[in-house]
């Protein structure tokens, strides 16, 4: 009988640990990720100079979390717990959801190539088919007043052409204030206004909850820009691409021979927008070894809370990352 009951305590033991190290829970684990050496994925049709230093692109490492990961989180500091609501639509497939991420991407790619051409005078025109109503949130305050499949073409009587405009004019408004949107529902036209509420990753921020991507759209260009990141997704690389094309594009180091990490998305009037995760990024800039983060202003609070090591330079446009920039050398 001993036998038996060491056989069936050590069936139990196996069964919990199982669960405890494979079983998901209903969040989200955000840990540090890595610093990705932005030359290696950037190409432009013959490159001016050779660079001496570094621009990295920084990412985050996002996963389910098992009952082990929930606790490791709890205990590291560079580690944030994320509902999974917080994350993607209750009613909407992870492969589905990360399918948009990879389109994010590809909308930050070819926004930084505009902003970057247009930077240094070559004109990039842009065409698109508006922004796609993708998915209306639980709790958003556009729930029945926009539905999947309506064609965003306007904000605030602003005509836009990609998803990141709608996000930047959006969070103009002060939380709770209404923002007009222009919709194309079918072949009508509607004006539709929509009390904003708190965005679902910066509290912070305005939004409206709803998941929206451009439709079709792309500069038309006239040197040619590689840009291949593999599986990273999400639109928050746009600063750093900008950044190493135009380093590519001009006779002047812009990195003056450092290591430069940095983050945040960016629009084509060159502002700096915020992201998530800025403090595992900030830590895995730290890791990778960079001197220097770019960090978006609405971000610098949080970041000053990772860094140790690196310096830290908060950045609302494009042109206050050039000046910093121009300091080094």
């Amino acid at each position: 009988m001993s036998s038996i009951r060491r056989f069936r305590k050590t069936i139990l033991t196996i069964f919990f640990l199982a669960i405890f190290m494979f079983a998901r829970t209903s969040y989200f684990v955000v840990r540090p990720g890595s610093a990705e050496d932005l030359s290696r994925y950037i190409k432009v049709e013959e490159p001016a100079a050779v660079d001496e230093g570094t621009f990295y692109l920084v990412t985050v490492s996002q996963q389910v979390a098992t009952p082990a990961l929930f606790l490791y989180a709890l205990a590291d500091p560079y580690a944030d717990l994320q509902p999974r609501r917080n994350v993607i639509p209750p009613t909407m497939d992870p492969e589905e959801y990360n399918k948009i991420m990879q389109r994010y991407m590809v909308e930050s790619q070819n926004l930084a190539k505009v902003v970057a051409l247009r930077h240094v005078g070559i004109e990039v025109p842009i065409i698109s088919d508006g922004i796609k109503v993708v998915e209306v949130e639980e709790g958003s305050p556009a729930k029945g007043r926009l539905f999947p499949d309506d064609i965003i073409i306007a904000v605030e009587e602003r005509q836009v052409y990609l998803v990141e405009e709608v996000i930047s004019e959006v969070q103009k408004k002060k939380i709770g204030d209404p923002v007009t949107l222009t919709v194309k529902r079918g072949n009508d036209i509607k004006e539709i206004t929509i009390a904003t509420t708190t965005h679902t990753e910066q509290p912070d921020k305005a939004g409206i909850r709803v998941l929206i991507q451009t439709l079709n759209w792309q500069p038309v260009m006239t040197i040619n820009v590689e840009i291949d990141v593999g599986k990273i997704s999400g639109p928050s690389a746009g600063l750093m691409f900008v950044l190493e094309i135009i380093n590519q594009l001009e006779q002047k180091d812009l990195t003056a021979g450092r290591k430069i990490a940095g983050t945040g998305t960016i629009n084509l009037q060159e502002q700096v927008g915020a992201i998530g995760g800025v403090r595992q990024k900030v830590k895995a800039a730290e890791e990778a070894g960079a001197e220097y983060f770019l960090v978006p202003r609405d971000n610098y609070v949080e970041a000053k809370k990772a860094a140790r090591n690196i310096t830290l330079v908060p950045v609302g446009t494009l042109s206050e990352a050039l000046s910093f920039l121009q300091t080094l050398n």
